[in-house]
């Protein structure tokens, strides 16, 4: 059966749960004009996992209109569900919806759910705005060690060399995974501390750390 925008929107309004799970995962075979259009109508479905599929959707898709973008994934900020939340504050990152960094923050700081703020503090990095890097202060002190990581490598994204101290003081961490990101993230940055710190993980006992910060070198 070939796939058009009508057999995908009638799908779409199936009352059968699956066929509108089918019916997003066909959106990815049409031209990306048709693809948004047709989005939207699965971002308003009543259930959870077709709207979490369609917003995934929207970090290539919402290129298309990138205005129209930012009222979408704004209003599923508040949506229910976690899933669908955290996908919206990913594809805000992905696309670098600057717009819309006050309305991740205020969500960062009211929700009660580790993978929304996980998900927002990932796309902090991706966003690239400097007002992020206080809100990846915060975030690398938090409790949750999934958290403290992406802000971990957040801070390398951002590209801002204030984060050094910051991270240098998380080079030595007892978990490996945290010094792993440290070397990623301070590869990223241009300043003698950073380096100085990359150079004495050269001999960590961990050979994936003590590689990654060999290259970063350009020792290898």
């Amino acid at each position: 059966m070939t796939i058009s925008a009508d057999s995908v929107k009638e799908l779409l309004s199936s009352e059968n749960l699956g066929d509108r799970l089918r019916a997003v995962n066909q959106i990815r075979s049409l031209k990306p004009h048709i693809g948004l259009e047709l989005v939207q109508i699965a971002i308003g479905d009543s259930s959870a996992r077709v709207r979490y599929a369609a917003v995934s959707q929207m970090d290539t898709l919402g290129t298309q209109d990138l205005q129209l973008s930012l009222t979408i994934l704004r209003v599923l900020l508040n949506d229910p569900e976690a899933d669908v939340q955290a996908a919206a504050a990913d594809c805000l990152g992905a696309l670098k919806l600057h717009d819309a960094f006050e309305d991740l923050k205020k969500l960062y700081q009211e929700s009660p759910e580790w993978l929304v703020q996980f998900s927002i503090i990932a796309a902090l990095g991706e966003l690239g705005d400097p007002r992020g890097f206080e809100l990846l202060k915060q975030a690398i002190s938090s409790d949750n060690g999934l958290i403290q990581t992406a802000a971990i490598s957040s801070f390398g994204e951002l590209g801002d060399v204030q984060a050094v101290p910051i991270l240098v003081s998380y080079s030595t961490n007892p978990d490996w995974q945290v010094r792993y990101r440290v070397v990623q993230a301070l590869s990223r940055l241009d300043d003698d501390a950073a380096k100085a710190t990359l150079a004495t993980l050269v001999n960590d006992d961990v050979e994936v750390i003590a590689k990654e910060a060999r290259e970063a070198l350009q020792l290898v």
